[in-house]
């Protein structure tokens, strides 16, 4: 009984824990597009909660790993206390394709301060959205006004997707036979992405929508297979 007793408060802390991180910060966007006409980018953070967090952020690469992203972020560590609100500013430090769009990860990771109570348990909350460089060589379009150049076919049982556009094409819905598939999720420029088919569709008719530059999504798309 003991046993069960401890078991059953570790969860409940847990649950605490993870309503009151998810409750925490807002970060003013769904994703971050770096204009290649400016010197920087930005996106902002709020507390609205009563509860400080140390606010950790970087950026990774497209494959994260060891791999160093052509980018600063500053403040890279900061507080933010109760209904306080920051901007982080994204600045270009390498060299980046500047005939193409290319795609980076930018991590917001959320560290609630530790209450006086004891025996609770503060679980830090990270967010991935994705930081998109458009250089300025490629400005005066959009990926939604690019989008029927994408070029669709079914092979065994994945729908393939080809992108022969200068711009990382991020997927809202896909849908084959009117079903929607799962875990669709974007195709780079010059590259082709899979993704996996119900079982029970193998072909019919295809449509897509793209996400805009604001984290909407754009008109429904019909897809020729």
């Amino acid at each position: 009984m003991n046993f069960l007793r401890k078991t059953l408060i570790a969860l409940l802390l847990i649950n605490a824990g993870v309503s009151s991180a998810s409750a925490g910060i807002i970060i003013g966007g769904t994703r971050v597009i770096y204009d290649g006409n400016k010197k920087e980018a930005s996106i902002g953070v709020n507390n609205p909660d009563s509860t400080a967090y140390l606010i950790q952020s970087w950026i990774d690469t497209q494959n994260g790993g060891t791999e160093k992203a052509p980018f600063v972020i500053t403040p890279p560590l900061y507080r933010l206390d109760p209904t306080q609100q920051n901007v982080e500013r994204i600045i270009l430090t390498g060299a980046v394709p500047q005939d193409k769009e290319s795609l980076y990860w930018l991590n917001i990771k959320a560290i609630p301060s530790a209450p006086k109570a004891a025996n609770s348990l503060q679980i830090a909350v990270k967010t991935s959205i994705k930081l998109i460089y458009r250089p300025a060589a490629i400005k005066g379009t959009t990926p939604e006004e690019q989008a029927d150049k994408l070029t669709w076919s079914i092979s065994g049982n994945k729908i393939q997707v080809t992108n022969p556009t200068q711009f990382v094409m991020n997927f809202n819905e896909v849908t084959v036979g009117g079903k929607k598939l799962e875990n669709v999720s974007y195709v780079l420029p010059g590259s082709t992405a899979a993704f996996d088919l119900p079982k029970d569709i193998r072909g019919g008719k295809a449509t897509f929508t793209v996400i805009n530059d604001y984290g909407g999504p754009g008109k429904i798309h019909n897809a020729s297979l």
